[in-house]
């Protein structure tokens, strides 16, 4: 296990096993010229021991500055560490505040992590004199070095023993608390990615509902802490709930659904957070069954249930001053002869029907069961997160989540994503995909409507049904949520996380008294 420190320290004089040091690429004069490799802020004495020889080295290996380039080089006593390594930040303006933003530094440190492996001490000299840029470094390290090998054999290669990150302000109080909250987020996201990359014959909803209440029992052996409570509701429970979104889409398998429901009520909380989190733990399509390329990544369909629960846990761990309510409804959406056809009606809890035109549109059907719970509860504000729709993928790419709802709730959204280092992007609900989803002729709403047209939009107009006209938001993490291609930065092969940290920062602003 990796044990964290920060320190202000002279990074060529360290002696770690290996020092990581930032190379930016400042581009001088015309914007036509090239732009030139230099060293980044945090290492600037690594530079200096180096002298006049550093330049030359730079060049004579080829050290561009690019984000996420990696040099490993052997400092032969010029160091006291004996391996510096070189990491891209990527381009910067010039002049005398010119440098990498938050971003960079996240994605550079997560780049180094890959590459630094068997060393037993790490020294981070990375831009580091902000409480927001070492909590990016911190960040960036423990998540790019991630890896899940629950189900390998052992091997050789470990993660360092201790990782040290230097940052000239490592006294000040702000900086310490970034950098314990940076371990805090970055062991929710670690999580979340653990659920999320496990096989789904290993975690169905039985045994994820029971890992949730395992977490949130761990909530209440901090000194101080406020316990996070979970209550469970088998498939007998939700049947006399009347939750026919949950029961409809799990009709299915031979692993029951479950509705698991989280509080954390601190003293004192003024402000009234609600998640709703998608939980199909794996997603066949049921009877409208999904082409077989591609569906093994299916196991990932309940990152969005996975995201809330770990920021919900975050927060509590952070003992933010803000009361959060969680409902994450779990299911298996599988073939056979009792699963939901198309063309049923489903009753939603609270009594909305719903006609089924697409089983492999299931998600909004679990949701819409958990936000009229949450409704019930009368939050200041509902976030919904779930991996829903394949248009938004194709909108957005794998990088970028989407964002709608009320407008102010959506903004801020925005702007907690912008801090915590995620990408969301807005999206509208125009006024005809209400009239869309009120188009059944034989239930209240429709559940889909097979019009390609604006599909992941449609979805939103759905779930705003059944908000009650509680302000809210909708976040689409379909694409961003699971990364099937290589590394890159701090994001790692398999379930990324996406979302948690947005989650945590926009419960921190509205617990800080920002607009709803």
């Amino acid at each position: 296990m990796t044990t964290y420190q920060l320190r202000a320290a002279n990074p060529a004089k360290t002696r770690a096993d290996a020092v990581v040091v930032g190379v930016v690429q400042q581009r001088k004069g015309s914007s036509g010229d090239k732009p030139e490799a230099q060293v980044a802020a945090g290492g600037e004495d690594v530079a200096k021991a180096y002298g006049r020889k550093f330049r030359p080295l730079l060049a004579s290996l080829g050290v561009t500055g690019k984000a996420g380039e990696v040099h490993r080089i052997p400092t032969g006593g010029t160091l006291s560490s004996p391996v510096l390594v070189l990491v891209g930040l990527g381009p910067v303006g010039s002049g005398k505040d010119a440098g990498p933003d938050q971003v960079a530094v996240r994605r550079a440190a997560g780049a180094a992590a890959r590459a630094v492996t068997n060393a037993a001490s790490v020294a981070l000299a990375l831009p580091a004199d902000t409480p927001e840029e070492v909590r990016a470094v911190t960040e960036g390290w423990a998540l790019g070095g991630y890896t899940f090998t629950s189900y390998k054999k052992p091997s050789d290669t470990s993660a360092p023993g201790t990782v040290t990150v230097l940052s000239p302000s490592a006294r000040k109080s702000a900086v310490a608390d970034a950098f314990e909250t940076a371990q805090v987020l970055a062991a929710a996201v670690a999580t979340t990615r653990d659920w999320v990359n496990t096989p789904p014959a290993d975690l169905r909803p039985p045994s994820f509902a029971d890992a949730v209440v395992e977490a949130a029992g761990a909530t209440a052996k901090g000194r101080g802490r406020t316990r996070v409570k979970a209550v469970v509701h088998d498939e007998k429970s939700l049947a006399e709930l009347g939750c026919g979104g949950i029961l409809g889409v799990g009709a299915g398998s031979d692993a029951p659904p479950r509705l698991v429901e989280l509080t954390y009520a601190p003293k004192g909380a003024t402000t009234h957070l609600a998640l709703v989190g998608k939980g199909i733990t794996f997603d066949s399509g049921g009877l409208s069954i999904k082409p077989s390329q591609n569906m093994h990544e299916m196991k990932s369909d309940m990152a969005g249930a996975a995201a809330v629960v770990q920021a919900t846990l975050a927060i509590a761990e952070l003992g933010l001053p803000i009361r959060v309510t969680t409902f994450v409804p779990m299911a298996e959406n599988m073939v056979s002869g009792s699963a939901t056809r198309p063309g049923d009606v489903l009753k939603i809890y609270g009594g909305t029907t719903v006609e089924v035109l697409n089983t492999d549109a299931e998600g909004r059907l679990v949701l819409a069961d958990g936000i009229v719970r949450a409704t019930e509860l009368e939050p200041d504000v509902i976030v919904d997160v779930a991996t829903l729709t394949g248009h938004m993928v194709l909108a957005l790419g794998d990088r970028v989540g989407g964002v709608m709802g009320t407008e102010s709730v959506v903004d801020d959204v925005l702007a907690a994503g912008e801090t915590a280092g995620e990408t969301h992007w807005p999206m509208p609900l125009p006024e005809e995909m209400g009239e869309r989803v009120k188009g059944s002729k034989i239930a209240d709403v429709l559940q889909h409507d097979w019009n390609r047209m604006g599909g992941g939009l449609y979805a939103g107009a759905f779930l705003r049904e059944f908000t009650a006209d509680v302000p809210w938001a909708h976040l689409d993490i379909a694409g961003p949520s699971y990364r099937s291609g290589g590394a890159y930065g701090h994001v790692t092969t398999g379930g990324t996380g996406f979302a948690v940290t947005t989650l945590v920062e926009y419960a921190r602003s509205l617990s800080a008294g920002k607009k709803k």
